[in-house]
C-alpha cells in the first residue's frame, strides 16, 4: 500500500478507510487515468466519493442523463424549452467572473497572458469598477505583455551574465551586523554573492529567521521559550567549572540566577553529566563533583574530563550559537546565528510556512529543489538591493534556472554549469584549458561551434541575434529596380 497515495486522498476529503482501499491497489496518478466507467466498476457504491475527491463531476452526468431521457419521451412541443436552456446559458456567460470574461476575449484574440496577469487584473478591474472598459485594459496588457517577450535568438545567457557581473565588480567587500542586532554578523556584498554562485554547502555566517505563531508571537515570555529551546546551552554557560587537582576532581558550581533565566533545573545538569564516561558523579550542597574511575586518577585524564564537563550540551539545538528575540510591528521574531533548518521546524510554536534561512543546501534537503530555487532568488537578489544595486530580477531568475535545472544544486563553475558544457572551446576557454582539451581529443568529441565564447575564440559570426539570420542580395536584379525606379 502506497501510504504517499493514502494520505494525498485523506487530505483531498476521503475517509481514512476508503482511502487505504483505493491505496492498496492504485497510486494516485493511476487512479487519475482510470475511466469513470472503471472506477464505478472497481470501487462500486464509493464511487461517487472517489470521482468527487478527483475533482471529476459526477452530479452535473447524472442531470444531463436525466435530461437527455426527458427528452426522449417527449415529443414535438420539446422544441422551445431548448431554446431556453440555449438562452440561459448565453446569460450565464455574459454574466460570468471578470476573469471569465478575460479567458474569453484572450480564446477570440487568440493570445496568451499568464495566469498571474490574469489574476491581478480581475482583481483591480472588479476593485476600481472598470468593467466596462475591460476590453480595452485586457488589449494594453496584450500588447505590453508581447513587448516585453524575449526576442528569438536573443543571447539571453550572456545578458543575464552581463547585468549581474557588471554590478556586481562595483560591491564592497564587508561583513555587515545584520538589521541592528547586536552581535550577528551576516556576510553581505560581493563575498555573499560568490557564496551563492558557488553554492557552498556552508555558508561563512549561518543564520536564521524564525517566525513564531499562536500565542509565542504576542507573549514575549512565551517566545523566551522557543529561544532557549533554539539556543545551545553548554555546562559553561551556566556553570563555574574548577579543577581540584590535589583531591583528584572537577568541581561544577552551578549559577542559579542563569539557569533560571535559560529555564534549566539541577535534575537536566545530572542527565547531562550521565553522558560522561569512566567517572563518578556525586551532588554536593555547593554542587556537583566529579571523580575519575578508580585506577585511572592522573592528571591527564583529570583535564580530558575538565574540558568535556566544559563543553556538555544541556539544551538547544546543535548548530545554534545564538538566538536574539525582536519585537516587529506585532509579533515577536527570533534571529539566530547559525542555522539547523530541520531540528527548528519541529519546534513547536515556529511558523513552518515562513521561518527562513540563508543556507540554500539546508532548504534544498528539507523542502525540495523549487524552494532551493526560490531561496537562490531571494538571496542573491536581497544581497544586490542591500548594495542599492537594481539588477532585473529575471537575469536572476536564470541563473537560479540553471543552477537547479537538474533536480540538485550546480555551482556556476567548472565543478558545475561551466564544467558540463557540451562545447569542448567553451569549456577549456574557462578554466584547466589542457586537461579539457586532452581529455577531449582521448574522447574524440566534436564542438559543434553553436555557443558564443567557442565563435568568438575561432572567430566567426555568431549565431544568435542578428548573426542568426543569413541574407543574400542578387545585385543584378538590384540594379533593374533602380532603373524600374528612375
Amino acid at each position: 500500500m502506497s501510504k504517499t497515495t493514502a494520505n494525498a486522498l485523506i487530505k483531498r476529503g476521503l475517509s481514512k478507510k476508503l482511502a487505504e482501499k483505493v491505496a492498496e491497489k492504485y497510486t494516485l496518478a493511476a487512479l487519475e487515468k482510470l475511466s469513470d466507467a472503471k472506477i464505478k466498476k472497481e470501487f462500486g457504491k464509493d464511487a461517487e466519493k472517489i470521482l468527487k475527491v478527483l475533482g471529476r463531476k459526477v452530479e452535473e452526468k447524472k442531470v444531463k442523463e436525466k435530461k437527455a431521457t426527458k427528452k426522449k419521451k417527449e415529443k414535438k412541443p420539446a422544441k422551445p424549452a431548448e431554446k431556453k436552456v440555449k438562452e440561459k446559458k448565453v446569460s450565464k456567460v455574459k454574466e460570468g467572473t471578470i476573469r471569465e470574461r478575460i479567458i474569453k476575449i484572450l480564446e477570440n484574440k487568440k493570445e496568451y497572458l499568464p495566469v498571474a496577469v490574469i489574476d491581478e487584473m480581475a482583481e483591480k478591474i472588479e476593485k476600481n469598477g472598470l468593467e466596462e472598459k475591460l476590453e480595452k485594459i485586457v488589449e494594453k496588457a496584450i500588447e505590453e505583455y508581447n513587448r516585453h517577450l524575449m526576442d528569438p535568438y536573443e543571447a539571453c545567457g550572456m545578458v543575464a551574465a552581463q547585468s549581474i557581473g557588471e554590478p556586481g565588480t562595483q560591491m564592497t567587500m564587508r561583513t555587515f551586523h545584520y538589521a541592528g542586532v547586536a552581535e550577528i554578523n551576516v556576510t553581505l556584498g560581493l563575498p555573499r554573492l560568490i557564496e551563492i554562485v558557488d553554492a557552498r554547502k556552508d555558508p561563512s555566517t549561518p543564520m536564521m529567521t524564525v517566525y513564531l505563531e499562536g500565542a509565542y508571537k504576542i507573549n514575549r515570555d512565551k517566545a523566551k521559550e522557543v529561544a532557549n529551546k533554539i539556543e545551545i546551552t553548554r555546562l559553561i554557560n551556566i556553570a563555574e567549572v574548577e579543577t581540584d587537582i590535589s583531591n583528584m576532581k572537577v568541581v561544577v558550581k552551578p549559577n542559579l540566577k542563569s539557569m533560571e533565566r535559560k529555564d534549566i533545573k539541577m535534575d537536566d545538569l545530572m542527565e547531562a553529566l550521565k553522558k560522561l564516561s569512566k567517572v563518578e558523579i556525586k551532588k554536593t550542597e555547593d554542587g556537583i563533583e566529579i571523580h575519575p574511575q578508580e585506577g585511572n586518577e592522573n592528571y591527564r585524564e583529570l583535564r580530558r574530563i575538565s574540558e568535556e564537563v566544559k563543553n556538555i550540551k544541556i539544551k538547544g539545538i546543535e548548530g545554534i550559537k545564538r538566538a536574539i528575540i525582536r519585537k516587529e510591528g506585532d509579533e515577536y521574531v527570533i534571529y539566530t546565528e547559525g542555522s539547523n533548518f530541520e531540528k527548528v521546524l519541529e519546534l513547536e510554536g515556529v511558523d513552518k510556512t515562513r521561518t527562513t534561512t540563508n543556507d540554500i543546501h539546508a532548504i534544498y534537503e528539507v523542502l525540495g529543489i523549487e524552494a532551493a530555487r526560490n531561496a537562490i532568488i531571494n538571496e542573491a537578489y536581497s544581497t544586490l538591493q542591500e548594495q542599492g544595486l537594481n539588477v532585473d530580477i529575471r537575469h536572476i531568475m536564470l541563473v537560479a534556472d540553471l543552477m537547479t535545472a537538474t533536480g540538485v544544486i550546480r555551482p556556476i563553475g567548472r565543478q558545475g554549469v561551466s564544467g558540463e558544457k557540451g562545447s569542448v572551446i567553451a569549456r577549456a576557454a574557462f578554466e584547466i584549458t589542457v586537461d579539457h582539451l586532452l581529455g577531449a581529443a582521448r574522447r574524440g568529441e566534436v564542438d559543434e561551434l553553436r555557443g558564443v565564447a567557442e565563435n568568438v575564440i575561432v572567430g566567426q559570426p555568431i549565431k544568435l541575434g542578428t548573426g542568426s539570420v543569413e541574407l543574400a542580395i542578387d545585385v543584378k536584379k538590384l540594379s533593374k529596380i533602380k532603373k524600374v525606379k528612375e
